[in-house]
């Protein structure tokens, strides 16, 4: 479970800072949206980070730490991201051992989460993630940061 998570959270928050690098640079908006009932980019990014730890904690047998939510500036963004990369960097193999099979809880909007670890991460959690982050980089793209495939993922060459 933990090679499942950790090092996937771990790159793709890597690949998320880079992103929100590149939207600092060019001065993008946090409250765009694509629609007007979409969460806005600031909060896309604030959700995507929390999932990393929203789900390798309960996967590691520990509460979410807190973590708050809203931040009103890219640097407040940037922090965010380091400081979920930290919390990950902390956690080991070891924490994990049995996850598999461990109940995990989440509250998805008003609803309550309860799957075991290896369907709370496959099904739940990692999905989650990804569509906040892709979310993120669709909006940052909307705004023309120069963003692509090799950008989102870190592996692609153009």
């Amino acid at each position: 479970m933990y090679a499942a998570s950790v090092p996937v959270f771990q790159r793709y928050l890597g690949q998320l800072a880079k992103m929100v690098d590149a939207g600092a640079a060019q001065g993008c908006d946090l409250q765009a949206r694509l629609v007007p009932d979409m969460l806005p980019l600031g909060l896309q990014i604030d959700i995507a980070t929390q999932f990393a730890l929203r789900a390798c904690a309960p996967l590691a047998g520990l509460e979410v730490p807190p973590f708050g939510q809203g931040s009103a500036s890219f640097a407040e963004l940037e922090a965010r991201i380091r400081q979920a990369q930290a919390y990950l960097a902390d956690l080991t193999p070891e924490q994990m051992a049995g996850a598999a099979q461990r109940p995990c809880t989440d509250q998805a909007g008003t609803a309550t989460v309860a799957l075991s670890g290896a369907e709370f991460l496959s099904q739940y959690a990692l999905p989650n993630f990804f569509f906040h982050l892709t979310s993120a980089y669709a909006l940052l793209r909307q705004q023309g940061v120069p963003l692509g495939k090799a950008d989102f993922d870190g592996w692609h060459v153009y």
